[in-house]
């Protein structure tokens, strides 16, 4: 019977002894088929080869050390240093790290003239330069220099821009006439009246400066939609619910020209600013280029997989710009009839779009958000959020107001440049109407963005002008860059 003593099994994550590994054996005698035993194995053999080498590491150089920890805690403590004062943190960090930039045993890695070197302390007002430290003796506030010659430069934090004053509208005129929900407007290149188009299947055209009704256009069989006047031409073109798309004659009052193609609903009008087409859009989900005088579709914009709610013309490209209700915008080519560009940043139908006067660029409205983007590519560039509504129509001026307006009567005015909120106005429904039918659908400016034509459930046209009385002193900006941090999406 052989005396020699079993060795009892060895536990997966309990230390080796020498009880369980004699000194003698170079590996543990483990089972092939342990899966366990061999993780360990491979685990010891990792932890050993890197454990070896921890005798021959050069020695901790203390104040490189403590030099480091403290740009640390300024770097996570810098919203609350302002609590202590300054004098007591330059006075520490001078006196801990005096002696920083001299080193006694390696010169070539010294800056030239550091025998009278200094951690100079971070100041707060930097100016955002990195400034090369090559006086002798120099006390620039934002640099601090390490023993091997690296130079620390505070950057200044990144801070929102101060809005514009703006100053605030009012209400000056409410216009009535129409006996359905106002749809669309449109203001007249010459800046002397205005026209509307209402679910009531009637254009009216009004004086801009008296808001006396001028005359009524009927021909429409359904709720016209939407509205352009032309600046070449003396001619209004209109499209609405009944897929009709016609060309009035302003000179004799009727209409001259149709053009037929839409499957549905025509919600959308648009006119180029300098080639003699029209583009509309609707429920067929298509955008449609007509030449202007031969009636011919010149193109049909396939792309959108639900209602275009919104199009747009310019006379650069991108030429044509499409919101519609399957949550994106397209940009489109409108040579090769091809999209350019699809921005699926919404989350929910665009139902306006608008351009900006004077800039490269332009804004969609969505539900509870608005969206800057530039042209040509549809760059994102921020986010406008307030709107606890859907956004049915945006317009913007040349002095950089935007204003928004939704389905429950509520009205933001906004800093294009910061997206900041200087005023919002509540639309109170007019007698007669229920409570509910306070939404806005439409909305322009004049051409002398001095006032402001809203269209509205309630049946009426209401017209806003900036109060003449107000100054930054009655109505400074409530500007708190701290608290309004915007959300980018």
């Amino acid at each position: 019977m052989d005396s020699t003593p079993t060795r009892p099994p060895h536990t997966p994550g309990r230390a080796l002894t020498h009880e369980t590994h004699p000194p003698t054996d170079p590996l543990v005698t483990v089972h092939k088929q342990s899966v366990h035993t061999l993780v360990f194995r491979s685990l010891k053999r990792t932890h050993d080869l890197f454990i070896s080498d921890h005798n021959e590491m050069p020695p901790v150089d203390q104040k490189a050390h403590d030099f480091l920890m403290s740009v640390k805690a300024r770097d996570q403590y810098k919203p609350i240093l302002h609590l202590v004062p300054k004098a007591d943190i330059n006075k520490t960090l001078n006196t801990k790290h005096k002696d920083v930039g001299k080193d006694k045993t390696d010169k070539s890695d010294t800056i030239s003239n550091t025998s009278n070197q200094s951690v100079v302390p971070f100041n707060d007002n930097y100016s955002g330069k990195a400034v090369p430290n090559t006086t002798s003796g120099g006390n620039n506030n934002n640099v601090m220099v390490l023993s091997s010659g690296t130079t620390i430069v505070q950057r200044k934090p990144q801070q929102m821009p101060k809005p514009d004053w703006h100053p605030p509208w009012k209400l000056a005129r409410v216009l009535s006439g129409h006996i359905g929900w106002v749809r669309c407007l449109t203001v007249e290149p010459g800046n002397e009246w205005f026209a509307s188009g209402s679910n009531d299947r009637i254009i009216k055209i009004w004086d801009l400066a008296s808001g006396k009704l001028k005359l009524s256009l009927t021909g429409h069989i359904s709720g016209v939609r939407g509205l352009a006047v032309s600046a070449r031409q003396p001619y209004l073109f209109s499209c609405g619910e009944d897929k009709m798309v016609k060309c009035w004659d302003l000179e004799y009052n009727k209409v001259i020209r149709h053009y037929h193609g839409h499957l549905s609903g025509v919600y959308t009008i648009a006119l180029h600013p300098t080639i003699d087409i029209l583009v509309t859009a609707g429920r067929d989900s298509v955008a449609r280029v007509w030449d202007m005088r031969t009636k011919a579709q010149i193109h049909a914009l396939g792309g959108h997989s639900n209602t275009i709610s919104s199009v747009l013309c310019q006379s650069t490209d991108p030429q044509v710009i499409t919101g519609s209700h399957d949550t994106t915008i397209k940009l489109w080519d409108i040579v090769a009839a091809k999209t350019r560009t699809t921005l699926t940043h919404h989350k929910k139908s665009v139902r306006s779009l608008v351009i900006h006067p004077k800039l490269n660029v332009f804004a969609s409205g969505s539900f509870a958000n608005l969206k800057q983007w530039c042209f040509p590519d549809g760059k994102f560039i921020q986010n406008l959020s307030g709107h606890n509504a859907i956004v049915n129509s945006l317009a913007v001026n040349s002095d950089g107001v935007l204003v928004s307006g939704a389905d429950n009567g509520s009205m933001f005015f906004w800093d294009w440049r910061t997206g900041y909120n200087f005023q919002r106005l509540q639309a109170a429904a007019q007698p007669g109407s229920i409570e509910s039918e306070n939404g806005i659908f439409a909305m322009t400016f004049d051409h002398s963005s001095s006032r402001l034509i809203t269209g509205e459930a309630d049946k009426t046209i209401k017209i806003y002008k900036e109060d003449d009385t107000a100054d930054e002193d009655s109505h400074p900006i409530n500007w708190k860059p701290d608290i309004l941090k915007r959300k980018r999406y």
